[in-house]
């Protein structure tokens, strides 16, 4: 057993409970050990799985609080896909609740079950901030955001899976991974099938956990990505806007007048056509702001807050 572990092993009990708040200040995360291969991350996942087939003696479980545990078994364990793309199958072995099969309750990473909120944590101090996604681990933690962590019992997934290539930062904060923005950068390929790509840098996906919202994080990836690309004449933000993200950018363009010719909102590939200035259309009234926190047709965050978007792209022939 792995001694620097954020779960304990429950040894005669046979089975893997989330370290307490005293056992967790010398831990070791995930995302904290040396990065893992994918190749060898989806092996050792498959290999795992059709084992469980096979196995003798007790039973193992994972136990979720006090009074509560699962029992990890072939019907409750699956593999589940990190990206999209066709050329990556990497994979990781996910636990969910015999009665909820969407729902995902642990990984299992280097031979051990990781309950979902140490997944997101560190022990390392400098991960603190907007980082750039490197690793696999690092994706690992976007995939969880996007497809596990806000995602509600039988609710449908809010982004479709990023490519592993995707140009990601994670944001850091308390040591724990609260949210992330991903990026399309000018003369990427718009998809995998046609050879159509994006004519300006574009803001496409944005995520902060509910948890952690009305504390400004969606303005600060904002201002993020602006400054990353300060040599650009023009920038996008993924089209449609959800009326939260309206807000931000509202919010971003009262404070930096210099970016109110700068912000778009586009379809991809982002050609004139397919462009709307964010601060005019505001001016205009054609946005909708955020009202209400249930208001938003994505997250529904509130005017203060965060905002996240995940749009199908329109195709405009490079030039």
């Amino acid at each position: 057993m792995l001694t620097l572990a954020t779960l304990t092993d429950l040894g005669e009990h046979g089975g893997w409970r989330c370290r307490s708040k005293k056992e967790e200040v010398k831990a070791m995360y995930p995302v904290d050990f040396p990065d893992v291969d994918e190749t060898d991350l989806t092996l050792a996942s498959e290999q795992y799985v059709s084992s469980l087939g096979s196995r003798l003696g007790g039973n193992e479980w994972f136990t979720l609080s006090q009074t509560s545990k699962v029992e990890v078994t072939a019907n409750n364990v699956r593999l589940l896909q990190l990206f999209e793309d066709e050329q990556s199958n990497c994979a990781v072995v996910a636990l969910h609740p015999p009665d909820d099969p969407t729902q995902v309750v642990a990984l299992n990473l280097r031979e051990q079950w990781w309950c979902v909120d140490d997944l997101l944590r560190t022990s390392n101090k400098s991960r603190s901030g907007l980082v750039l996604v490197q690793s696999i681990m690092e994706r690992m933690i976007v995939f969880m955001l996007s497809q596990v962590i806000e995602r509600s019992s039988q609710e449908e997934m809010m982004f479709s899976l990023h490519p592993s290539t995707e140009s990601c930062k994670l944001l850091w904060t308390e040591n724990q991974a609260v949210g992330f923005y991903t990026v399309k950068h000018k003369g990427s390929l718009c998809d995998s099938w046609s050879s159509y790509c994006y004519l300006l840098p574009v803001l496409d996906t944005v995520l902060v956990r509910r948890s952690w919202r009305r504390r400004g994080f969606g303005l600060r990836m904002l201002e993020d990505f602006c400054s990353s690309f300060s040599t650009e004449e023009f920038l996008g933000v993924s089209s449609p806007l959800s009326s939260s993200m309206v807000e931000v950018c509202r919010r971003f363009l009262q404070q930096h007048k210099e970016h109110r010719e700068r912000l778009y909102e586009v379809e991809a590939p982002g050609g004139w056509n397919q462009r709307r200035n964010i601060w005019l259309n505001i001016q205009l009234g054609r946005y909708s702001l955020s009202i209400n926190v249930e208001s938003s047709p994505t997250l529904g965050e509130t005017a203060e807050n965060e905002a996240d978007s995940s749009s199908p792209k329109m195709q405009t022939e490079c030039t």
